[in-house]
């Protein structure tokens, strides 16, 4: 493309930022970092990364937004165009979406960083594109995550209700408002479409959510990693195989008998699918125990293999992962060296561990037996709570 058509495709995705009023929460935190590194917005695919980007554009003069998707993969051709733009054209800021599709993003980045002083705010629906060579650029790059909606975040998208956080002590004690357990009756719209951004314009957000799945799998993996065509077929069935198995039947031993590969290949595509953002990996914590994760999936993806009824107790779980991964980061699950029940997660919560349990039938305090922990949270998918069990919605409330 010439550079018109670069002009063009920039003017009319400012014209499109007007549709989007409504801003993410990190917006302003990402619009007020300091200093010169370039910024990293890394999410799954829907969840906005493009609306912000273009709205970090529109907010600033001398702001210019390319799409990496819509460019020559050579990164030398990228080279040549942004340094056009800042030079002829007097843009300082260059908003760069979907920079995984070039050949080299990291030289990219450190090129720029290097001989000229423009910065950089770009996007990737594939974490492993920068990930890969976070040693390279690790001093000119600071990686931002932008998640799926928090239960908090929906609601004030959706229903135009806004409530203040909670903090996992507000749950353990017992601290929240009216007002917060009045939200219960959204909860299953959120966890079955409503959790995924795009849904607020998309009718159908299972069906869009499969079309991604099938281009994370044809275009995005094979973008960062080097897979012959019978591998690629894999991916499928194993995500079909991890949707349909109960939670704790997943692991690379099983994922290995059942699709025919090696304990190796499967722990290489899980991870893939991992910084895909498709599923989710937690690895166990203490010692003395087989270090193979519990893979779980991003929600709602699990909806894609099978209904509500059937998947519940797996969604559950996904969103629990989710929820708190995105509070405290480090989360782990509680193995016991016999094989005998644990709770499901454990966090460190002001200096102390807290066990993390998410109910349902069957599950009670006495899957706290033996877990040398003072701090217990029963998690419960009800509207109110009943005794020692918190309602698990609650959980969306801490970002």
């Amino acid at each position: 493309m010439e550079m018109g058509d670069y002009i063009d495709l920039h003017q009319r995705a400012m014209q499109m930022v007007s549709r989007y009023p409504m801003r993410r929460e990190p917006f302003d935190s990402i619009r007020n970092r300091q200093g010169q590194h370039h910024l990293g917005i890394m999410g799954p695919r829907g969840v906005g990364k493009t609306i912000m980007l273009r709205q970090l554009a529109a907010a600033e003069d001398h702001a210019f937004y390319l799409s990496a998707d819509t460019m020559d993969r050579d990164t030398e051709t990228a080279w040549n165009l942004i340094l056009a733009l800042h030079e002829q054209y007097g843009y300082q800021q260059i908003y760069l979406d979907e920079i995984h599709f070039l050949a080299d993003p990291a030289g990219l980045l450190k090129r720029l960083y290097d001989f000229t002083p423009l910065r950089l705010v770009f996007s990737s629906s594939v974490a492993l594109a920068m990930r890969a060579s976070a040693h390279d650029v690790a001093r000119r790059v600071d990686l931002i995550h932008l998640p799926l909606f928090s239960f908090r975040e929906y609601l004030r998208f959706r229903h135009n209700v806004s409530l203040p956080t909670l903090n996992l002590g507000d749950l353990l004690t017992g601290t929240w408002t009216v007002e917060h357990l009045r939200q219960a009756h959204h909860f299953q719209a959120y966890l079955t479409g409503g959790i995924l951004p795009f849904a607020m314009e998309e009718p159908e957000p299972l069906s869009l959510l499969a079309r991604i799945r099938d281009k994370i799998i044809a275009r995005d993996i094979p973008s960062v990693a080097r897979l012959v065509t019978d591998e690629l077929d894999i991916l499928p069935k194993m995500l079909q195989f991890i949707g349909r198995s109960a939670v704790d039947g997943i692991s690379y031993s099983a994922l290995s008998s059942n699709l025919g590969i090696t304990k190796y290949k499967a722990r290489q595509y899980v991870e893939l699918l991992d910084q895909a953002y498709v599923l989710q990996q937690l690895f166990p914590a203490g010692t003395g125990v087989l270090k193979e994760p519990k893979i779980l999936m991003m929600p709602p993806y699990r909806l894609l293999y099978g209904d509500i009824e059937e998947r519940i107790g797996g969604l559950r779980e996904d969103f629990a992962a989710m929820a708190l991964t995105a509070t405290f980061g480090g989360v782990h699950y509680l193995k016991s060296r016999s094989g005998g029940k644990t709770p499901d997660f454990l966090v460190e919560y002001e200096g102390q561990p807290v066990a993390v349990e998410v109910g349902g039938k069957g599950k009670g305090r006495e899957q706290f037996k033996g877990v040398e922990v003072d701090q217990k949270l029963l998690l419960a998918d009800r509207p109110t709570p009943d005794r020692n069990r918190v309602p698990l919605f609650l959980l969306g409330f801490l970002a």
